[in-house]
């Protein structure tokens, strides 16, 4: 029985090792490949002075290297952090100050961004370099441990490794109310009990042929990963620039021939939005699943009826619980555009619960707090206890001190068939095109800006493909002019372009409440009501 992630790989190399287990472009990976060059990392990674349950950054686009790069870390007895390599220096130096890597995988791609990050007199000093491409590094500042060149020549022989399925395999940071990313520890035993879990519901085996559409720092590509490479199936990454090209991105799913479709619903919506599906299409995809966000029903209809042979799953879960925490596979399509999708019943190992403020269960139709119990959560937030506490709570309806359930902070309510459905947000945290967002955070660094007096962030609902839409209400300071594009340019340089906002409106003075609190619902109303106040350009 698998109790390591990278046991997967190991064991389908064994089996089958001339089996494709990686494509991107015209890069192939089989397992045999895929084992002996993670071993090769990890051997390096070993020399540069890894032990277990030291931090290394990945610091590399999707790509089949980085893939290795994953297992290799893992096989060193390290925690992997995935660093999304499109994000502002000052945001990524953050994660880097927090996570005290070891050593940073990067390559060509990320060489600006790596410059940015050894400016840093903190960073430089604590943090080796691997330079994971076979080209010779750009500038004198870098002083790489080792090369992809020198990983090639290293022993391709198994490697000894002496991790435990509690053992944390990644860090991912995502968006903080302050201002500073969270992150988010997830063990080898997390991730193993979704994927089999998964492996079963689905029928998942070799013959898979499974989509990466995700990027690497993103939850979902997890499943991905890993799910692909327990069934000893194919994984087809998906080049991040289709993601704004609705028909090649069609004819991506058609090329691959692909079996399993993952990804965030936003992206679904915009391809129905182009009409990019006929009816019919895709004929080797089995299963279409989603997760991150509200799939909008008339989106969800317009592919199910031209996709009548596939299954349609929805999955939802936060990135505290690994994944997923409850499923609802769609047995029809439904007949009205209003009609409401539940996010289902637990997935294995899983519970929701549906609890008040004094945290006692509500009634079935009654709206309450989401709180999930059970094998996927999280051991906690990366070095920071006080946040663990305040998200991970004992359970009350139980004795055991070590039964936690963690709240969501999403609004949900029980239906009358039983299954749960999912309301909204209590709190300032959204999802748009997949990602979980801290509107504190874009706060943060608006309020940084010395032309601003003030400012408020809200969030509205849309079916395009933002899913969400961010808005930003702002107060110039006296005899200051400044427009949105110019916020927007500068806010850039901090945040990454997913939480960026996307409508901008100018007041005299924010709307306040009877509290003396920024008066958000009269803000979202304001957004709604003038939809041509938006900023788009960079």
């Amino acid at each position: 029985m698998t109790s390591l992630l990278q046991q997967w790989v190991t064991e389908q190399a064994e089996r089958r090792p001339d089996a494709t287990a990686v494509v991107m472009h015209d890069a192939r990976l089989t397992y045999g490949q895929l084992e002996a060059a993670s071993n090769q990392l990890a051997r390096m990674l070993k020399a540069a002075g890894c032990e277990r349950g030291d931090r290394v950054c990945l610091a590399l686009p999707k790509s089949p290297v980085a893939i290795v790069s994953m297992l290799g870390i893992l096989k060193a007895d390290c925690i992997y952090i995935p660093i999304d390599p499109s994000s502002p220096v000052p945001r990524v130096a953050k994660i880097v100050q927090s996570g005290e890597p070891r050593v940073i995988l990067a390559g060509p791609r990320t060489a600006s961004l790596l410059d940015g990050l050894l400016s840093d007199e903190r960073l430089g000093k604590s943090a080796s370099v691997a330079w994971m491409d076979t080209e010779r590094l750009p500038g004198e500042r870098f002083n790489p441990a080792f090369s992809l060149g020198d990983v090639q020549r290293a022993s391709t022989s198994p490697v000894n490794y002496r991790n435990s399925p509690g053992d944390p395999a990644h860090i991912l940071f995502t968006s903080g109310s302050t201002g500073t990313p969270k992150g988010v520890v997830i063990s080898h035993a997390n991730v193993i009990h979704f994927v089999n879990w998964a492996r079963r519901y689905f029928g998942l085996g070799p013959a898979d042929r499974m989509s990466s559409h995700p990027p690497l720092h993103f939850d979902l590509s997890t499943f991905d990963v890993f799910g692909t490479f327990a069934a000893g199936a194919q994984l087809h990454l998906v080049p991040p620039d289709l993601s704004l090209l609705p028909n090649a991105l069609a004819e991506f799913i058609r090329a691959s021939e692909l079996t399993q479709w993952f990804s965030v619903p936003s992206l679904l919506s915009y391809m129905a939005k182009f009409d990019v599906v006929e009816f019919n299409d895709f004929p080797t995809l089995r299963r279409l699943l989603w997760c991150g966000e509200v799939f909008p029903t008339p989106a969800l209809r317009y592919w199910m009826a031209r996709l009548p042979n596939v299954t349609f799953t929805n999955l939802y879960g936060p990135t505290e619980a690994t994944i997923a925490s409850s499923y609802y596979t769609v047995p029809r399509c439904p007949e009205d555009d209003r009609a409401a999708i539940p996010i289902g019943t637990p997935c294995e190992g899983e519970e929701l619960l549906v609890l008040d403020e004094a945290l006692r269960r509500v009634s079935p139709g009654e709206v309450g707090e989401l709180y999930i119990r059970g094998v996927g959560l999280s051991p906690g937030y990366w070095r920071d206890p006080e946040k663990t506490q305040a998200a991970f709570l004992h359970n009350p309806f139980s004795s055991d001190p070590a039964d936690r359930i963690y709240r969501t902070g999403d609004l949900a309510k029980i239906g009358d068939d039983g299954l749960v459905y999912f309301l909204g947000r209590a709190d300032s945290q959204i999802k748009s095109r997949g990602y979980r967002i801290e509107l504190g955070e874009i706060e943060t660094a608006l309020n940084a800006m010395s032309c601003l007096q003030e400012c408020a962030v809200v969030a509205i609902p849309t079916h395009g493909f933002e899913g969400t839409m961010i808005c930003c209400a702002y107060v110039p300071r006296p005899a200051v002019s400044v427009t949105p594009a110019e916020l927007r340019r500068e806010l850039a340089k901090v945040l990454p372009a997913a939480m960026l906002p996307s409508r901008w409106m100018a007041f005299e003075r924010l709307p306040r409440n009877a509290n003396g609190k920024f008066d958000r619902r009269q803000l979202q109303e304001a957004f709604a009501n003038h939809e041509t106040v938006i900023a788009r350009t960079t």
